[in-house]
C-alpha cells in the first residue's frame, strides 16, 4: 500500500488546525499535536496520525470526549496529587500532570500524581521522556478498555496496560521502555486491518482457547467479548504469560486504587448499548537523579551499562544489539529532515477532516 511523505510542519499545523476545529483550544491542541506526531517521530505508527481521526476527533464529533479539558486537581501533598480530568484529552491531561510530578521531584527528589476520568493519552513514552528531558526518572501507566484475558482465561478483563520507562543516560538519548503489558497493542490490530494483513498467530485468543487471525475480525469480537488479546508471553504459562498478566494488574490498580478512578470493565465505553466516556485513569511518577549520587553520576553508569549491552557477544547472523529506545532515536534522524509517512487509508480519513472542517488552506503531496 502506497505511503506518502508529509514535512512535519505541514502535519503539524493541520493537527493543530484540525483538533481547534473540533473546539480544543490552541493551546491544548499544540500538545495533542506534538504528542501523536511523537509517535510518527519514534516509528511508533500504531499511536501516530494512524489513530488521529478515530481516537480522537470521532471521538469529540460523538460527544464521548470533551474538547475543552477541565483540569481538577482533587487532593494534593508536597509530592503527590489527585487529579480529574473530566473527559477531556488524554494529552493534555497527561502533560499537566507529569509536569506537575516533575515540579514536585524537583523540590522534593521524588513527585507523584494519578489521574481519573482521562482518555487516551497517546505513547506513555512521551510523558515519561519529559522527566528524563529534567535530568530524571520518568515512570508512567495507563489502563484501557479491557483487551486482555488472563492466564487461563478467554475473556477480556484488563486494558493493555502499558508501564513505561525512561531513564537519563550520557548518551544521545535515553533509555525509553515504552510497551505494553499484552504482547501486542490493540493499536497494532487495527493497524493490521487498515494494511489488511493478518494479526500473527498467538496474539489474540477467542472464547474456545485458539488462536485468532483475521484481524477485522478481531476487532469485531474485542467489542462483543469474544477475542482477547493475550498477556505479555502469550497464551498460557508455558511461555511465562502469567508475568505479562501481574503487570498488567499491576498498572490497573495504581491507575485506579490511588485516585478512586474506574477500571476493567467499567472502561467499556458503552453503557445500556450506547457510546460513552471511557473515564481512563493513569499514573505520572517523576524521580530526580541528583538527590541520588548526583545528576552526572546516574548518567554516567546508565550509559555505561548499556554501552556493555550492546558491545556484548552477538548471535550467529546478528549484526546489532540494541538497548530501549535505540531504535526509536535511529527512526527520527531517518525522519527528521523529510516526515510522517503516511498509508492510503489515512490519507483518506485527513481529507475527510479538512473537507469537513474547511481547512481549504492544505493540499497534500498525494493529491498533486
Amino acid at each position: 500500500m502506497p505511503r506518502v511523505i508529509v514535512d512535519w510542519d505541514t502535519i503539524n499545523r493541520f493537527v493543530i488546525d484540525a483538533f481547534v476545529g473540533v473546539g480544543v483550544p490552541r493551546e491544548d491542541a499544540a500538545i495533542c499535536a506534538d504528542v501523536l506526531l511523537e509517535s510518527d517521530r519514534r516509528g511508533i505508527e500504531s499511536h501516530g496520525v494512524n489513530r488521529f481521526k478515530p481516537i480522537y476527533i470521532d471521538r469529540i464529533v460523538a460527544g464521548i470526549q470533551q474538547p475543552v479539558t477541565k483540569f481538577e486537581i482533587i487532593r494534593e501533598t508536597p509530592t503527590t496529587a489527585v487529579v480529574d480530568g473530566h473527559d477531556g484529552m488524554g494529552q493534555v491531561i497527561g502533560y499537566k500532570s507529569m509536569t506537575m510530578a516533575i515540579e514536585k521531584a524537583k523540590k522534593y527528589g521524588m513527585g507523584m500524581v494519578a489521574a481519573r476520568n482521562s482518555c487516551h493519552y497517546g505513547i506513555a513514552g512521551y510523558y515519561a521522556t519529559m522527566a528524563t528531558k529534567a535530568g530524571m526518572i520518568g515512570i508512567t501507566g495507563t489502563n484501557a478498555r479491557p483487551s486482555i484475558a488472563p492466564t487461563f482465561g478467554v475473556e477480556p478483563m484488563m486494558g493493555t496496560n502499558p508501564l513505561t520507562f525512561s531513564l537519563p543516560t550520557d548518551e544521545e538519548f535515553p533509555f525509553v521502555l515504552d510497551c505494553a503489558t499484552s504482547i501486542t497493542q490493540r493499536g497494532k490490530i487495527e493497524y493490521f486491518e487498515r494494511l489488511g494483513q493478518p494479526t500473527p498467530e498467538g496474539m489474540v485468543v477467542g472464547n474456545d482457547g485458539k488462536p485468532k487471525t483475521d484481524s477485522a475480525q478481531i476487532l469485531k469480537d474485542f467489542n462483543t467479548g469474544e477475542a482477547a488479546l493475550a498477556p505479555l508471553g502469550g497464551i498460557g504459562d508455558e511461555l511465562a504469560g502469567y508475568k505479562g498478566y501481574g503487570y498488567a494488574a499491576v498498572v490497573e490498580i495504581l491507575s485506579a486504587a490511588l485516585q478512586q478512578g474506574n477500571y476493567m470493565k467499567m472502561l467499556l465505553g458503552l453503557e445500556n448499548g450506547k457510546k460513552v466516556p471511557f473515564h481512563l485513569g493513569h499514573f505520572f511518577i517523576a524521580i530526580d537523579t541528583e538527590a541520588f549520587m548526583g545528576a552526572d553520576a546516574f548518567r554516567k553508569t546508565a550509559g555505561d551499562i548499556l554501552r556493555e549491552l550492546r558491545a556484548s557477544k552477538k548471535a550467529p547472523g546478528q549484526d546489532r544489539i540494541y538497548t530501549a529506545g535505540e531504535k526509536e532515536w535511529l527512526v527520527w534522524q531517518e525522519r527528521r529532515n523529510s516526515g510522517v509517512p503516511v498509508t492510503e487509508p489515512v490519507q483518506k480519513e485527513i481529507c475527510e477532516v479538512r473537507d469537513r472542517l474547511g481547512l481549504t488552506q492544505y493540499r497534500f503531496p498525494w493529491e498533486a
